[in-house]
């Protein structure tokens, strides 16, 4: 039952039924009457939980888990020369030691819970491929719902709670509830360049005392989100289509 489905998928998140109910635009006794069966999604309804829930809308209807295969790997030597590299491959430990930084940045923000956390390594991520033409983790960025969605993130959260790295809380944040991650210890800079670092304090204190709608609606109007299809990557290329509200890079110099 599609019903069950959802609710599973809604616990599973620590989402509350008020807040799907706000996303949907309904009350929650309405919202209540879709988890029990006793009312059919419109067609709309169904697209805003699906992306919600990160999945296709086929998964979502068919009340199936969407599976996607993550490949974390060591990232190739750096290149010279060449302008326009598409790096597939991920960097674990760039990823962990950034996601370290930015937590013991600013972690104990209230607003920086786990749905900030993808917008801000997006930023981070694109922002450093616009300016200097090479990825810093590579991370592949799903478009949903409520904007770019870090593919590996959950994965690497896992480990970092089994390794001790991190731990999880629940807090709430005015009316939502919201998972936090606390960082247990510091980041190795010796993994990070002070480019890197200057680049990565340069998005958090530009972006990181928004809250979560306001960055998902900044996030909405960036040109990789508006140029890609629901349910699927972004593409690093695209940042050299930006307009001057996002582009972090002075093309000018390049003359």
């Amino acid at each position: 039952m599609l019903g069950k489905f959802i609710q599973r998928q809604r616990t599973e998140r620590n989402m509350t039924q008020a807040y799907l109910a706000s996303e949907l635009g309904m009350s929650r006794p309405t919202y209540m009457h879709i988890e029990r069966g006793e009312r059919e999604l419109t067609v709309i309804e169904a697209r805003t939980l699906a992306g919600i829930f990160d999945m296709s809308l086929d998964d979502f209807l068919a009340g199936r888990e969407s599976r996607r295969t993550v490949t974390l790997t060591k990232r190739p030597a750096r290149k010279t020369g060449d302008l326009r590299i598409r790096v597939e491959n991920k960097n674990l430990d760039v990823f962990k030691q950034v996601l370290l930084y930015v937590l013991n940045k600013v972690g104990g923000k209230p607003n920086v819970g786990e749905t900030m956390l993808h917008k801000l390594l997006y930023f981070i991520d694109f922002d450093y491929y616009e300016q200097f033409e090479e990825n810093l983790m590579g991370a592949t960025y799903i478009k949903n719902h409520h904007g770019p969605t870090a593919l590996e993130l959950g994965k690497i959260l896992e480990k970092m709670q089994e390794d001790g790295e991190i731990e999880a809380v629940n807090s709430q944040y005015f009316k939502y509830t919201q998972k936090k991650y606390l960082p247990l210890q510091r980041p190795n800079l010796a993994i990070l360049s002070a480019r890197d670092v200057e680049h990565i304090d340069g998005v958090l204190a530009r972006l990181s005392d928004k809250n979560a709608k306001e960055i998902e609606l900044y996030s909405h109007e960036d040109i990789p989100w508006k140029s890609a299809e629901d349910g699927q990557p972004l593409s690093y290329e695209s940042v050299f289509y930006r307009d001057e509200r996002y582009s972090v890079r002075n093309y000018d110099d390049d003359l």
